[in-house]
């Protein structure tokens, strides 16, 4: 059976990994927004909430990697034939998606990284080096761009999801199968 996709429909892999980044992501944002409105007396925020939040915020940038690799090799369908401000709005969307699919979690490692009461960067069975020396008012500037991209990546994700609906039940033909590239 041939790994490569379709002229209809991304490949196996590109599918796998784009479900189980969204599905991260979308964890991810609720997670953030959870952690930064609860009480520090929350239970779990220090001990489950934030670690979690910082190793799969980076294996979103490792998930971001593969992805990338997967559609240099090849792994992107022909493109549907969209009205021309679709093919705009679908273009931008997608280039910010990975510009702010990576933006976020280095952001976020940053100002872990830099943050001084930090007790490092969890990832699953191991840990990963902070590089960058502990400075509160860069960990700060950090934060606060980790906090405006994270919102902006919710705005796009959004976005996306309303590009999804608008193409599965207002358009006809080709259009209106979008979704079934990525099913």
């Amino acid at each position: 059976m041939s790994s490569s996709p379709s002229p209809r429909k991304y490949s196996l892999a590109m599918r796998a990994v784009h479900w189980a980044r969204a599905a991260i992501i979308i964890a991810l944002l609720a997670m953030g927004i959870l952690m930064t409105t609860v009480p520090d007396d929350f239970p779990g925020k220090y001990s489950v909430l934030y670690p979690n939040h910082k190793q799969f915020g980076i294996l979103v940038l490792a998930l971001v990697v593969v992805q990338l690799l997967l559609r240099w090799r090849g792994g992107v369908p022909e493109p549907v034939a969209l009205k021309p401000w679709e093919q705009t709005v679908f273009s931008v969307t997608h280039k910010l998606f990975y510009v702010l699919m990576a933006a976020v979690p280095v952001a976020g490692y940053c100002m872990s990284s830099t943050y001084p009461k930090s007790d490092g960067l969890p990832f699953f069975f191991t840990s990963l080096p902070e590089v960058l020396a502990k400075d509160e008012a860069a960990s700060a500037i950090f934060a606060a761009a980790h906090a405006v991209l994270a919102y902006a990546l919710l705005a796009l994700v959004a976005l996306h999801m309303a590009g999804v609906v608008k193409h599965r039940l207002f358009d006809r033909g080709p259009a209106g199968r979008v979704l079934d590239r990525m099913l």
